[in-house]
């Protein structure tokens, strides 16, 4: 696996992780905890590797370039 998230993505997905987490941890009860903690742990995970599989099927890679050598 190539990472395909540049470094504002992988932040942004752990401040996600982190308000996801804070949602599941607060709410009253239901699917909403669920869906919350789930959501939270996906993002947390695909932050820590640094690939997305989703970026994948859709063509997007946020992570730059390396140039290539003439």
């Amino acid at each position: 696996m190539k990472p395909n998230q540049g470094t504002t993505d992988r932040i942004v997905r752990l401040l996600l992780a982190a308000v996801f987490f804070l949602l599941a941890f607060t709410l009253a009860g239901g699917v909403w905890v669920y869906g919350a903690a789930v959501l939270g742990g996906v993002m947390l995970l695909t932050a820590a590797i640094g690939f997305c599989p989703l970026y994948t099927l859709f063509g997007i890679r946020t992570c730059p370039v390396p140039p290539q050598k003439a």
